[in-house]
């Protein structure tokens, strides 16, 4: 079976048949070649239904959580996204299909370094990287119209959520170190903080400032 026949299978069957038909997410998750970013020995299982280990204990989640995720965010053309943990890159190719510009931290060296390679390689023009802790997101750029937590934080994280436009979207894994919920923040054109509850999900802890201390 080639890439693209796998590929499209993945499309088919993780993400359409589970209710994911947003064009603009389903062209994009087409356009990104999983097995680009993940390890030799886990090429084979790249377009898998599960999550795989790409090194320094961190995953690449699942496709349908990432397009799920990406779903939830809703970028627009011309919105910037800031990314907390870059890790393999996949979900900052997602991402940088979608928006005008994103941000992506990384706390690993070894990580955003090959991420940024591989990017670079496949001719990503709209990403900027930064090696930090993701709790305290980049105020630089701040304020961002859409932010994206790849990791488990205990609560919604208070620093990047004031780093949120007014009228943006957060997605966050919330939640204890074992299991999580998968929660899109709402920031209300007067500051407010809504959260819609997406239901049940495992991700690596959020270590940081505003996250879970590294043990």
């Amino acid at each position: 079976m080639t890439t693209d026949d796998r590929l499209a299978l993945m499309i088919q069957r993780q993400l359409k048949a589970r209710g994911i038909l947003g064009t603009r997410v389903l062209d994009a998750m087409s356009r990104v070649e999983r097995h680009l970013f993940v390890p030799d020995d886990e090429k084979d299982f790249a377009y898998d239904d599960r999550p795989l280990f790409i090194g320094s204990g961190q995953t690449i989640s699942q496709p349908y959580i990432v397009a799920l995720m990406t779903e939830m965010l809703e970028v627009e053309a011309d919105q910037t996204v800031l990314e907390i943990g870059t890790g393999s890159g996949y979900q900052t190719a997602i991402l940088a299909e979608l928006g005008r510009e994103v941000f992506t931290i990384e706390r690993i060296k070894t990580l955003l370094d090959q991420a940024n390679i591989r990017l670079d390689k496949l001719d990503y023009k709209n990403i900027r990287y930064k090696l930090d802790d993701g709790t305290i997101g980049w105020q630089e750029y701040a304020p961002f119209n859409r932010i994206m937590v790849t990791a488990a934080a205990p609560e919604v994280p208070g620093i990047l959520f004031k780093q949120l436009r007014a009228g943006g979207r957060m997605v966050v894994p919330v939640g204890g170190k074992i299991r999580q919920e998968l929660m899109l923040v709402m920031k209300s054109k007067a500051g407010k903080q809504k959260v819609i509850n997406r239901g049940g999900c495992l991700f690596v802890p959020l270590i940081g400032k505003d996250g879970w201390q590294d043990d």
